[in-house]
């Protein structure tokens, strides 16, 4: 397994994941930023660097059954979008590619969004560009890519996300709007378990699942039934 921003809250979770499957891990970082794995140092292999240097990518994805990405849509200089294209350029063809993302990313336009979450996007959208923080369109744009790509890839559109023990594997749905997401809330190390797990689920396949928390009360108000919506 190959995780392209391992060190980050979500990229800790999939690394303790995949180490728990008895899974070889290469981790990619920023070098500043490679304090945070030293609990796990001794059992991964490291390759430091920003996840769009498409060098640093390709070191890291050589030889690798799977890949891992963080989509993470920081600054201006179109992150995201230059870390999901070296992905898909260069890991190996046959690798099983799953990308993170938000509810916001919609696959067909037939997603369904609650009021706050459209106004969270519009206000925080707008300030983070104002700020040259955060580019939320840039990972419209690398999930566009991937879209469009013909490669084994699955993109996990989360809700909002909380700390605390896992609630065991979300469930998911094709399109927000399905009352059995209504809840809005999954667990951060369970958003990882579901990016780990979806490597060997065949029908997850150039599908964008939306997650969300197994235990929610939508989740189990509608558990049992198909994710088709």
């Amino acid at each position: 397994m190959c995780i392209v921003g391992a060190s980050g809250k979500l990229g800790r979770h999939l690394v303790r994941h995949c180490l728990d499957r008895g899974d070889r891990v290469v981790g990619v970082c920023r070098e500043q930023s490679v304090g945070k794995l030293a609990d796990v140092a001794d059992r991964i292999t490291l390759v430091p660097g920003r996840t769009d240097d498409r060098e640093v990518v390709a070191r890291a994805v050589a030889d690798c059954d799977a890949v891992l990405t963080v989509l993470a849509p920081w600054g201006m200089q179109h992150y995201a979008s230059g870390t999901a294209q070296a992905v898909l350029d260069l890991a190996d063809p046959d690798a099983r590619l799953v990308f993170s993302c938000g509810w916001h990313i919609t696959r067909d336009g037939k997603d369904v969004y609650p009021w706050k979450l459209r106004a969270f996007v519009a206000i925080f959208g707008r300030l983070a560009r104002l700020a040259r923080m955060v580019d939320l369109d840039d990972q419209v744009e690398a999930c566009r890519r991937i879209f469009a790509s013909d490669r084994r890839w699955t993109v996990v559109r989360c809700s909002d996300v909380e700390e605390g023990e896992s609630q065991g594997l979300p469930i998911w749905r094709r399109h927000v709007g399905d009352p059995a997401l209504v809840s809005n809330l999954t667990r951060r190390v369970d958003f990882a378990l579901f990016m780990v797990e979806a490597v060997d689920d065949e029908q997850l396949v150039q599908e964008a699942p939306a997650i969300v928390g197994r235990l929610s009360p939508s989740a189990l108000a509608y558990a049992g039934e198909e994710h088709v919506s």
